[in-house]
């Protein structure tokens, strides 16, 4: 049996497959008797509240079946809302204390439509223990891409969270010709790289499905009190003709930036992740210096100066600072 890995993230910018915001749905399992399979997937680590009950018992912040005596063990299956290479778990035990599982595995499997009797599972985790209370940070030795995973506890307990750590693979041959994706997506593969700052709320967010639901849920920086402007670097999902820019300013009313532009490059490793190479890019301009509006979804087609250039990363500058909810760059894949 192997053993969980004690450290907090994976690596850095790790992106969970299993996110509730991307779309992912928990399907199925055994047994959820006292506490609700659904709690497997939120935000956050979970919670506790000491005097909390329900008619089953004690309510919890995660999934928990029953205690078996039957000798078998319990699962849970989830769709993950974005497909894709799965590197890493977190199957977090918080609050959990004396009703964590003693171990867990993971099967996968790969399936357009929903997982049935005849679903061919595949495991990609062996059998692994896990401690109480605990952030279990498991590595999973697979190269292959996943729709679906299967969560097995043994032989029952609870599990607050499950987090699913991977790259988003799409298959570019199932687009339409002449079909506009978002190329900037996080479920598609694109990632904020690198920004000037991101002290109010995380670079990631500008890239998450849906409009932002709140003033947190976008990329702000802090106030700058010094000359220059704030700028984030993406890598597209992949090299795309650029035809369609969305920057929207939702619930930043009093915060948001007074204008924006848009650089774009091309890089001869479109994975190029170096902070260093990634600012020596030779950057040419998509959009030119323009005034932005609170609280308003922006739409550019014809600002856009080069639409033929198959981009494989953008830089957006925002002048001086403040906070942008979501980016969307629609446009033809290469």
């Amino acid at each position: 049996m192997s053993h969980a890995i004690d450290f907090e993230l994976p690596y850095p910018g790790a992106l969970n497959l299993a996110a509730e915001r991307l779309g992912t749905q928990v399907l199925s399992c055994s047994d959820d008797f006292f506490a609700s399979k659904d709690n497997l997937i939120k935000s956050g680590r979970g919670i506790f509240i000491a005097d909390k009950y329900t008619d089953n018992g004690k309510w919890m912040d995660g999934w928990e079946s029953r205690r078996r005596r039957d000798g078998g063990y319990d699962w849970c299956t989830v769709r993950l809302g974005a497909p894709g290479r799965i590197d890493f778990i977190d199957a977090d035990t918080n609050h959990f204390r004396g009703n964590a599982p003693a171990s867990v595995s993971l099967d996968a499997c790969y399936c357009l439509g929903e997982p049935d009797a005849g679903t061919q599972w595949t495991e990609i985790l062996p059998k692994t223990s896990v401690n109480a209370h605990s952030q279990n940070l498991i590595k999973v030795d697979s190269a292959d891409n996943w729709t679906h995973v299967r969560l097995n506890i043994y032989p029952d307990g609870g599990v607050a969270r499950l987090r699913v750590y991977g790259s988003p693979q799409v298959d570019w041959s199932r687009t339409l010709p002449g079909e506009l994706v978002d190329l900037a997506a996080i479920a598609n593969g694109g990632r904020a790289l690198l920004c000037s700052d991101m002290f109010f709320s995380d670079m990631q967010n500008l890239l998450m499905p849906g409009r932002g639901v709140n003033m947190g849920d976008g990329w702000e920086t802090k106030r700058r009190r010094g000359p220059g402007y704030d700028w984030l670097i993406m890598r597209l999902a992949a090299p795309g003709a650029l035809q369609k820019i969305i920057v929207d300013t939702c619930h930043f009313k009093g915060n948001y930036p007074d204008r924006f532009s848009l650089e774009g490059a091309v890089a001869a490793d479109p994975n190029c992740t170096d902070a260093d190479s990634l600012k020596a890019l030779e950057w040419r301009t998509v959009i030119a210096e323009t005034k932005l509006h609170a609280h308003r979804e922006h739409l550019f087609m014809d600002e856009i100066q080069d639409k033929a250039t198959a981009f494989t990363h953008l830089r957006l500058n925002i002048y001086p600072d403040g906070g942008v909810s979501r980016l969307r760059v629609l446009g033809y894949p290469k």
